[in-house]
């Protein structure tokens, strides 16, 4: 006779944990206005270097907002034909390149996996904005018979998925969330349970985004979401000082590399994490801004340490959504301190955001491959521009310098638009 499942409310952290199978993360790829490669943007990172500088990808003299985190240098013919470059949207050519560093990195052989057995999960918050634009300029001047047969397939959220998968070989799952700025991390905790249940045994994950067009830049403008510190680009983006005054928009992409432990032990990988627990909530409140009292942070983040069995006085750093609005920064201080207690005070925090800008749906996916090399190197980056205390945010953010601390255990987060929130909990390996 079948035994009824116990319901989860009666299932102990520890018995559900006992039964995940361990996934550690073997390899990383970042692309970001800081750079290109996970070289470049650590030594960025540590030296406390700005990516933002006045929008050159058109005219901006009229936005509100004329600056935002480009990507210097990027060439995607070092990572792709023209044929693909001419087919493919920027952040699928995003997607590509951090791919392919994420898999050079960890010396992952897909049919020593087995291509089944190995799955992709990239997303976008926005996906192909410029190829929209451009098309429909087309439209408009030359005609329906001029628009590109390759613009819908080179714009769909899910084609950096896609073409990641197609490029590897990778036949096992597939998906590509789009969950605004919370995309990525969602991507790389729904690719954690896939490993954790036996449905992969090893992933490609994370976001890509590409959309600093004067669509994007006016809409977002349009929302008065934007820092308009026109005139000292390296200086607008500023999480939880007192001046902050708004967002600003960067661009690029975050892949990791996930393996289950074991695999990652037989073939002599050195992984930079494992990971630990996943939470995601929902604020169901507001279209764009969270509830004053965080309690959809609060959740998430109690969730995810929940799901780890991590104790909160066991986390040693957070890097934070943090992405310099007025009301986000304040309501993330809040569910720290609530969350963490007396603990928060001896928390490390930092918003990376403040050297890379904003990269919407590629926000967790380069921010977990930042946690990584924070773990393995014990340095943490630091939050730049925090010039002005302000009152209702009050932990260490790590002011301007980077600094050496040996770390355990790390928290990232990620919130979206909708009200979406993710964290993931990562661990140190002990090399």
């Amino acid at each position: 006779r079948c035994r009824m499942p116990l319901p989860m409310s009666r299932v102990t952290p520890e018995e559900r944990h006992a039964v995940k199978r361990r996934v550690v993360i073997t390899g990383i790829g970042m692309i970001s206005p800081l750079g290109v490669g996970n070289d470049a943007n650590w030594q960025a990172l540590m030296e406390g270097r700005s990516g933002i500088g006045p929008i050159t990808r058109f005219a901006a003299e009229a936005f509100p907002c004329r600056i935002a985190g480009e990507i210097p240098d990027f060439d995607p013919l070092q990572f792709m034909d023209k044929k693909e470059v001419r087919k493919l949207d920027f952040f699928v050519h995003y997607a590509l390149a951090a791919a392919h560093l994420a898999m050079e990195d960890a010396g992952l052989d897909i049919k020593r996996v087995g291509a089944e057995r190995t799955g992709v999960a990239i997303g976008s918050g926005i996906g192909g904005l410029p190829s929209i634009e451009s098309q429909h300029a087309i439209l408009l001047e030359k005609g329906v018979r001029r628009i590109s047969p390759f613009f819908i397939p080179g714009l769909i959220v899910n084609m950096a998925a896609g073409m990641v998968a197609i490029r590897y070989g990778a036949k096992g799952p597939n998906m590509a969330p789009c969950t605004a700025c919370t995309t990525s991390t969602h991507a790389i905790g729904d690719a954690f349970r896939l490993i954790q249940h036996g449905y992969a045994d090893a992933m490609i994950a994370g976001g890509a985004e590409g959309v600093i067009t004067p669509l994007a830049v006016g809409g977002f403008g349009a929302m008065r979401a934007l820092s308009t510190r026109n005139d000292e680009p390296a200086r607008a983006s500023r999480p939880f000082d007192a001046e902050r005054d708004g967002f600003v928009m960067g661009e690029g992409a975050g892949i990791v590399i996930m393996e289950t432990w074991e695999a990652a032990m037989d073939r002599g990988a050195r992984p930079y994490a494992e990971l630990m627990g996943y939470g995601m909530s929902s604020d169901a409140y507001h279209v764009s801004a969270p509830s004053a009292d965080g309690d959809g942070p609060i959740r998430v983040m109690k969730a995810a340490l929940a799901d780890g069995n991590v104790p909160p006085e066991a986390v040693d750093y957070i890097n934070a959504h943090g992405t310099s609005t007025p009301l986000g920064d304040r309501v993330e201080t809040l569910a720290i301190k609530s969350v963490f207690g007396k603990h928060a005070s001896k928390l490390a925090v930092s918003s990376t955001k403040s050297m890379t800008g904003h990269l919407l749906g590629a926000a967790g996916g380069i921010e977990t491959a930042i946690v990584c090399r924070a773990l393995r190197e014990g340095r943490i980056p630091p939050t730049i521009n925090y010039e002005n205390p302000d009152p209702d945010c009050a932990l260490d953010y790590v002011p301007n310098k980077s600094r050496s601390l040996e770390i355990q255990y790390a928290l990232n987060n990620g919130f979206g638009f909708g009200g979406t929130n993710g964290s993931l909990v990562l661990k140190r390996c002990q090399n």
